[in-house]
């Protein structure tokens, strides 16, 4: 749904995602992705150099396995846009190996179940994540991107400028904890609340 390689979305927390579901069938959104487990690495050189750039080197799978460069990103009216680049791979393990070959090593391990739905020019990411959930619209422009969370009434103003990594290190600062992965099984036993998150609900 971006321009070609780029990524335009918009990223919002939600307490409710079975209304939010319930929203999208009202508003006659299309299921293209079922919920689906997946499992990412974050890469990074020594010293964290394309962390503090603002880039992001990512090998995931779900459905398939795919390599993903990101540029820093900018900010437009709460919508983010940067440089994509991503390709399908055909053998995770190898992929990482490869990587770690050249010199790459784990900056972090994160996990996420996804379903995506299609609403007019845009596609809306219903996201799971250990430490809460969230809903990202990917579009082609800043205008469509505005006008489907319009359509599913969430306050705009509430859109996070930021990554699932990022808010994984505030929890981690909030409830000094030590983990090191964004894991359903490391965050059985913690309940992480908006505060942690340093966030506010686009669905209330």
């Amino acid at each position: 749904m971006s321009a070609e390689g780029q990524e335009i979305e918009a990223k919002f927390y939600i307490r409710d995602l079975n209304m939010i579901r319930s929203r999208l069938e009202e508003v006659g959104a299309r299921l293209v992705q079922e919920r689906v487990l997946e499992t990412n690495i974050r890469f990074d050189l020594p010293g964290a150099r394309l962390r503090a750039e603002g880039r992001v080197l990512r090998l995931r799978h779900d459905t398939s396995t795919k390599f993903t460069y990101k540029s820093a990103s900018t900010n437009e009216k709460g919508v983010l846009s940067r440089e994509e680049i991503e390709f399908v791979v055909e053998d995770f393990e190898k992929a990482k190996r490869f990587l770690e070959a050249l010199g790459y090593q784990k900056l972090v391990y994160y996990e996420k179940y996804r379903t995506t739905y299609a609403l007019r020019d845009t596609l809306i990411m219903l996201d799971e994540l250990p430490y809460g959930n969230f809903l990202e619209i990917e579009g082609r422009t800043v205008d469509d991107i505005q006008a489907s969370a319009a359509q599913l009434r969430l306050h705009w103003e509430t859109a996070i400028a930021t990554s699932y990594n990022a808010l994984f290190d505030r929890v981690r600062k909030a409830m000094k904890v030590s983990i090191q992965d964004l894991s359903f099984a490391e965050f059985a036993e913690i309940k992480v609340e908006e505060i942690h998150l340093g966030v506010l609900a686009a669905d209330v």
